[in-house]
């Protein structure tokens, strides 16, 4: 079952990439071309925009790749931690090439504006980005739902998911859907008022934009990074599990660490009963591990402290 659904959430999260990628090399070439062609300080932010996005799903892909590779001598834990080291290493290119590029380019044509130019295939190419753009979102938006809890919003989604690659591109989506609707609203406030200055501030807040997002996703996967747990309500469940068996005399301390989008690690600080044989105390971890993996499959390996095998034989 866990197997089953490992390889169902590596589907989603390719499927949720290659999506991305398909949308976003598109709309960069032809944002860049329409860039050319009017002058538009706000498309050539788009333009580096979704280049950059296009780049930053082939790093995902990446991670994914390497997360896929099964445990050895110098990685007994795996690899899954990979799939949040390479979205980190996403955020920080929408930070620096997304976000700080157009906000250099916007302060750049602040000072010798481009003169106005007819702005319908800006809005052409922009509303069909925005379509390109809605379906990447739309698919992201479906994988996060996959695992939605009853009564949360999408963004507690985002927040509670373990799943880097597609809430990276579900936050690099909405940034672009945003960035694009500034870029909209940038030419046509500058033609409606022939201010040539309106554009090149477009520009400036699509990078503003796009460094909060980036700020968002840093801090996102690098909690994933260092060691985060599965959350505070579920660990309190886990312990529920543990209380509710016979052969434990007390239940201490129970910590997780996320080792990938589907991967768990658990260490149990329990006291079992006095007089316990050994392979009761056996039957005992066997019990509790099978009832750990039905309550999340995610969890695949589950440590009990020495000190509570010694207080059995004691």
């Amino acid at each position: 079952m866990s197997n089953d659904k490992n390889t169902k959430t590596a589907t989603d999260s390719r499927k949720v990439i290659y999506a991305a990628i398909v949308a976003n090399l598109g709309i960069a070439a032809a944002k860049f071309s329409v860039a050319a062609v009017t002058g538009s300080a706000a498309m050539l932010a788009e333009g580096i925009h979704s280049a950059v996005d296009t780049g930053n799903e082939l790093l995902l892909l990446v991670g994914e790749k390497i997360s896929g590779r099964k445990p050895d001598a110098r990685h007994p834990f795996g690899y899954g931690k990979a799939v949040y080291f390479w979205a980190l290493i996403v955020a920080l290119s929408v930070f620096t090439l997304g976000g700080g590029l157009s906000i250099y380019h916007g302060i750049h044509s602040l000072q010798e504006p481009a003169p106005l130019e007819d702005p319908f295939w800006n809005y052409v190419v922009l509303g069909v980005a925005f379509l390109f753009e809605g379906y990447s979102w739309n698919v992201s938006r479906r994988a996060l739902n996959s695992n939605r809890l009853p009564g949360a919003t999408l963004w507690q989604t985002v927040k509670a998911s373990k799943d880097a690659s597609v809430f990276t591109v579900f936050i690099e989506d909405s940034a672009a859907l945003l960035g694009i609707l500034v870029a909209a609203g940038g030419i046509w406030l500058g033609h409606l008022l022939d201010n040539p200055y309106i554009d090149p501030a477009a520009s400036i807040a699509i990078g503003l934009l796009l460094v909060g997002a980036a700020w968002t996703l840093a801090r996102e996967t690098g909690g994933l990074l260092v060691g985060e747990s599965v959350g505070v309500e579920q660990t309190g469940q886990l312990k529920d599990i543990f209380r509710a068996d016979p052969a434990l005399e007390t239940v201490g301390q129970l910590m997780t660490m996320q080792l990938g989008p589907d991967d768990v690690l658990l260490t149990a600080a329990v006291r079992f009963r006095r007089g316990m044989r050994i392979d009761e105390v056996d039957l005992a971890i066997a019990r509790l591990e099978a009832a750990v993996r039905a309550f999340d499959p995610a969890i695949r390996r589950v440590y009990f402290e020495a000190a509570a095998l010694r207080s059995a034989s004691r």
